[in-house]
C-alpha cells in the first residue's frame, strides 16, 4: 500500500551529507511505489515559537510564516522524515524551531505513526548522534500514536557532499526508505 511520506531535510549548507542522504531515502521509497515530498528548510522562513499556547486552542499556530504550510504537509503525512546534520552532538537549529513550531500537532488530528531520522556527524563514534535522537524521542512521545521507527547514524562524514562517496550510507539511506 502506497504512503504518503514527508521528508525534512534541515540542513542549510549546499550539498549537504544528510540532504544528499535524504535524497537516497526518498528515492528507495518512490521505487517502492510511495508518495514522497521533500522539503528543504534552507529554503523557508520560520520563525521561533513564542510559548504563547494559543496553538493548543486555535490548533494552529498564530505566527505566520512557512511553518503552517509545512504543519499542514506534516499533519497529512503516514510518514515523517527529518534529516539532520549533528552540531555539539545535537540536531540542527533549523530542525528544533520547526519541531517546536509543530506544537499544534499535539491538539489535532495527524495520520503519521512512524518517524525515521537520518542523522550525520563529522565525529565517527556513533553515539554522537544519541543526543540527536533523544531530543527527537522527546518530541515523539508527546504525540501519542507515534513511535520511530528507524535511525540512520552517518558518522565520520566531515566535508560537504561527503555522503556521495559512501556507499554504505547511501545504501542505508535507499533500503530505509525502500522498506517504509
Amino acid at each position: 500500500m502506497s504512503k504518503k511520506i514527508v521528508i525534512i531535510s534541515t540542513s542549510l549548507r549546499n550539498n549537504s551529507n544528510s540532504d544528499i542522504l535524504a535524497d537516497e531515502f526518498l528515492k528507495g521509497a518512490e521505487n517502492a511505489g510511495h508518495i514522497v515530498e521533500k522539503i528543504n528548510l534552507k529554503d523557508k522562513n520560520i520563525a521561533f515559537c513564542k510559548g504563547c499556547l494559543a496553538c493548543q486552542i486555535n490548533k494552529k499556530c498564530i505566527i505566520k510564516d512557512d511553518a503552517d504550510e509545512i504543519f499542514e504537509k506534516v499533519k497529512e503525512a503516514d510518514v515523517v522524515v527529518w534529516a539532520t546534520p549533528v552540531y555539539y552532538y545535537s540536531m540542527s537549529g533549523q530542525m528544533k524551531t520547526l519541531i517546536d513550531r509543530l506544537n499544534p500537532l499535539f491538539v489535532s488530528p495527524y495520520n503519521f505513526k512512524d518517524v525515521y531520522l537520518i542523522a550525520t556527524a563529522a565525529d565517527s563514534n556513533e553515539s554522537a548522534i544519541d543526543k540527536t535522537i533523544q531530543g527527537l524521542l522527546g518530541w515523539i512521545e508527546c504525540l501519542s500514536k507515534t513511535r520511530l521507527k528507524n535511525v540512520l547514524k552517518a558518522t565520520g562524514l566531515t566535508n560537504p557532499a561527503e555522503a556521495k562517496n559512501s556507499v554504505k550510507y547511501l545504501k542505508e539511506a535507499y533500503t530505509m526508505g525502500q522498506n517504509v
